[in-house]
């Protein structure tokens, strides 16, 4: 079956290619035994992976269970999970078999896995490595054949150094790791799952269905959806039983999308009436200050280097830290991004910001660069591989910066 007709079947909406490598792990996994680690945020979606594998395996005419290990309380998970005998605990009148036992020849997908004690983890890791549990309160041993699937949106390597997890069952349960993506990672998905849930309520609550325009889907993309799918699917039911007008606007959905949540710069806003800076104008400044900062120090390691009487050792002693410079400016000029600016015929108050003294301030600093490029280049023979070692930088760092001052 092909990851189409995957998603037909089991209802799955996007053309992300996060989704489908995610879609393909699974379809491909399905005809073997081995156990499954699905990774992703709360309410991307994880349960509906589970069922894939189930109901592409040799196992699909098996039973099928889904636990949520984070909503059964501590004392009865093992009972629930592996069964007790008559008598074991306060409470049981009579004997009950556990999940792994009745399940045998099936799948057991244990949702929130990380949730798990870590008695209940010593247990769980046996069943993986032989096939075998007792109930609680026996001594006789009982084989089972299941396939396990799990599922966290918890970072299980730091629940291991919390000493919450267990290393080896996560290596266990690691055999092949699914990795679900959140919403802000498939953009491009985002309004077509708003057009299938207003559809759905349309249908649902007999009224038409919502509809975009152009500025609304710009900020539907630029929300972080912290709660993701699920968060997305509720906002849009509130919008569609609420909202008269069916033509949703900024100004609609701005009722429903908390602030904290927005992801900068933000591709919609209206001008403050106050005269104060709008949040492009302010992330410009922010960034400039960052660049002039960094240049500044850059700047004051290069001076201290030329000055006279500097010795061959104490600029090897200094390297470390260009490097480092040299590491913090190419990362955060490679962190500003690409915004679109519309053309204006005024300037704004932030442009007075650039003064000339930083423009010519900025370009000492960027002869000083070209210097020490220089420098390192006849340094090692014209062996740029060796020049961007020493000057802590990669090669490819290298060769764009010889491209971009035209440095022969």
């Amino acid at each position: 079956m092909d990851i189409q007709s995957i998603k037909q079947r089991f209802g799955i909406i996007g053309h992300s290619p996060l989704l489908d490598r995610a879609i393909d792990i699974a379809r491909q996994v399905a005809a073997t035994d081995i156990t499954v680690l699905i990774n992703g945020e709360s309410g991307v979606g994880k349960e509906v992976f589970p069922q894939i594998i189930h109901n592409l395996s040799a196992r699909k005419h098996g039973p099928y269970i889904a636990v949520n290990c984070g909503a059964i309380p501590e004392g009865t998970i093992d009972s629930e999970l592996f069964g007790h005998e008559k008598g074991s605990f306060t409470g049981a009148h009579e004997s009950r078999k556990g999940y792994f036992e009745v399940v045998s020849g099936g799948t057991v997908f244990l949702d929130e896995v990380a949730e798990l004690p870590l008695s209940t983890q010593v247990r769980l890791l046996r069943v993986l490595e032989t096939g075998e549990f007792m109930r609680v309160g026996s001594s006789k041993v009982i084989k089972t054949d299941v396939r396990v699937v799990a599922a966290t949106n918890v970072d299980i390597p730091e629940a291991i150094n919390k000493g919450k997890f267990r290393q080896d069952l996560y290596y266990r349960l690691n055999t092949v790791p699914i990795y679900i993506p959140p919403l802000r990672e498939r953009k491009e998905d985002i309004v077509l799952l708003f057009r299938k849930f207003a559809s759905d309520f349309a249908e649902k609550y007999r009224m038409p269905p919502l509809e975009l325009d152009d500025s609304a889907r710009q900020l539907l993309m630029s929300y972080r959806w912290q709660g993701n799918i699920r968060q997305l699917k509720n906002i849009t039911e509130q919008i569609s039983i609420i909202e008269e007008s069916r033509v949703i606007t900024p100004a609609n959905l701005e009722r429903y999308l908390p602030n904290e949540s927005r992801d900068l710069p933000v591709l919609y806003h209206k001008e403050n009436a106050g005269g104060e800076f709008s949040e492009r104008e302010i992330l410009y400044k922010v960034l400039f200050d960052m660049k002039r900062d960094i240049g500044e120090l850059r700047k004051l390691v290069v001076d201290i280097l030329e000055q006279g009487g500097v010795s061959h050792e104490l600029q090897r002693d200094h390297q470390p830290m260009i490097a480092q410079l040299y590491k913090e400016y190419d990362e955060n000029l490679a962190a500003i991004p690409r915004v679109e600016v519309q053309p204006r015929t005024e300037p704004h108050e932030f442009e007075t910001f650039y003064s000339p003294e930083v423009m010519e301030e900025s370009l000492s600093i960027q002869k000083k660069e070209i210097d020490l490029i220089r420098r390192a280049i006849e340094k090692h023979g014209g062996k740029r591989k060796n020049a961007a070692r020493e000057l802590g930088i990669s090669e490819r760092t290298l060769y764009r910066k010889i491209k971009e001052y035209g440095i022969n």
